[in-house]
């Protein structure tokens, strides 16, 4: 039985999620996993990173499938020349046989890739959803990718869009819902510092419960 605790974070596109987790591993000396999942399902299935990259968190592949099917370069793309099947089931897959593996041997922090689903059965979760205000997120946004405010809202929209239907798609559940979610962090409120600041006195008190 898995007795260490695991972190989960949700996020919106712009909230902060990812510095979150970040600053998070670094103050409780723990793994953070988040992009380095694309590459290590991508080492595993044999593929490029960037094939990876283009199947994570998003709608292509089993989704829109019905839409595609006569494009030959989509079935080229999306398919395995061993299965047949979407490329895009197989990084899943694979992405959440490593989440569980990774959960199995240590404490951990997971962004994304509904790893809140993936490790349903252990019960030393704490799964956060953080999400900001949009015109926090735009300003953000703008600032990251050097984007005008337009783009920037574009951007976030497609992404938030990609990642609601990847992840209903996948887990049943509604996407940033109280009830997919132990807790919610609103960082225009609370500030990065404030919501690390609250997970980890989450995080201590679950690890000294057993002590």
């Amino acid at each position: 039985m898995m007795k260490h605790t695991i972190i989960t974070i949700g996020r919106q596109f712009g909230s902060g999620g990812h510095e979150v987790g970040n600053r998070l591993s670094e103050r409780l000396d723990i793994p953070l996993y988040d992009h380095n999942l694309i590459h290590m399902a991508a080492q595993e299935l044999r593929i490029s990173n960037e094939d990876a990259t283009k199947v994570d968190e998003t709608v292509l592949g089993r989704f829109l499938s019905a839409y595609a099917a006569g494009s030959v370069e989509y079935r080229a793309f999306v398919t395995s020349d061993e299965s047949g099947r979407p490329l895009t089931d197989r990084v899943y897959e694979r992405q959440s046989a490593i989440i569980r593996k990774l959960a199995e041997q240590g404490p951990g922090i997971f962004v994304g890739r509904c790893a809140d689903y993936v490790l349903g059965d252990y019960s030393n979760c704490i799964n956060a959803f953080i999400y900001a205000y949009k015109e926090d997120r735009v300003r953000r946004i703008m600032k990251l990718y050097n984007l005008d405010e337009k783009k920037a809202a574009d951007r976030i929209k497609k992404t938030d869009r990609e990642r609601r239907i990847y992840y209903e798609s996948r887990t049943g559940r509604e996407w940033g819902s109280i009830e997919a979610n132990s807790m919610m962090f609103n960082v225009s409120l609370l500030g990065i510092d404030g919501t690390v600041d609250a997970l980890e006195a989450i995080y201590r008190k679950w690890e000294s419960r057993d002590q």
